[in-house]
């Protein structure tokens, strides 16, 4: 079981180019959001603005484009485009992320699965995107040789394994679900596991039932989508995401209190969780 500590996690950042620019530091797609659903993709894509991303691309559906351009600042929100198009967009990028509040209907889970086969680079997977797969899991085995990232809480995971109890033993059902599939599990929850395909494991220690909101989980997938779009290996982009993900919710709670934080506060101490580490 591997360790996150603050030192592992400045370890993971590594100091700005000074002669670096937007393209230097990574640029990153995020397909999300829907009718009902219209925070989701803005959480994600500013928390991928706010954990260092130089170039945050977001596709919404056109029902909601006009809300979330309204929402956005530094992302750049832009309706679905036709599947080519978004598939040579996603794979012109450093890193994918695919549902936060995507909403389920069949053309959304058969897009879904389609990109999570043809998508090259870093894929994470969350909330939608996850139960568009549990109901075809044999789809992340056509991945295996590419980064595939999934982050469900408990809930989704059961569905990811057709019901199956996760047990007392989380770590070690989620580092056989990593194994099995080729993926990077991370099972989020108190004390949330990140597992890798080769059985190494991480169990986080940072975070509070504050952070227990609608859109936390958007603000983490953000964050691990980041990481690995600025070339920051797997191994400590994602235990490194979680953990700050974690250290912002606890800044948040120490600011404001568990019962009054919500994920906008998480959001702003995320600047604050990491300039903590860096010094």
């Amino acid at each position: 079981m591997g360790q996150v500590t603050e030192t592992f996690v400045r370890d993971c950042l590594p100091v700005r180019d000074r002669d670096g620019h937007k393209g230097t530091f990574g640029k990153v797609h995020i397909l999300a959001g829907s009718v009902g659903f219209t925070g989701a993709p803005i959480f994600a894509s500013h928390a991928a603005v706010r954990t260092g991303s130089g170039l945050v691309f977001l596709s919404v559906p056109k029902e909601i484009w006009p809300v979330a351009a309204g929402k956005s600042g530094e992302a750049m929100p832009a309706p679905v485009p036709s599947f080519p198009i978004l598939l040579d967009k996603m794979n012109a990028s450093d890193a994918v992320l695919i549902g936060p509040g995507l909403g389920r209907s069949r053309k959304t889970d058969v897009r879904t699965l389609r990109l999570v086969e043809k998508v090259r680079p870093p894929l994470v997977l969350d909330a939608d995107g996850i139960n568009a797969v549990a109901e075809h899991i044999d789809v992340l085995d056509t991945r295996r040789g590419r980064l595939t990232v999934l982050t469900p809480h408990d809930g989704e995971f059961l569905r990811l394994t057709q019901g199956k109890a996760i047990g007392p033993d989380r770590e070690g059902t989620a580092a056989a679900f990593a194994r099995r599939h080729g993926c990077v599990l991370v099972l989020k929850g108190h004390r949330t596991i990140t597992a890798f395909p080769d059985g190494e494991t991480f169990v986080n220690t940072t975070g509070n039932p504050g952070m227990a909101k609608g859109g936390s989980g958007d603000v983490l997938a953000g964050m691990i989508l980041s990481l690995l779009g600025q070339g920051i290996e797997p191994k400590k982009a994602v235990p490194g995401a979680v953990w700050l993900h974690g250290r912002a919710g606890d800044l948040a709670a120490a600011r404001l209190g568990e019962y009054g934080m919500t994920p906008t506060d998480l959001l702003e101490e995320i600047p604050f969780a990491i300039r903590g580490v860096m010094g």
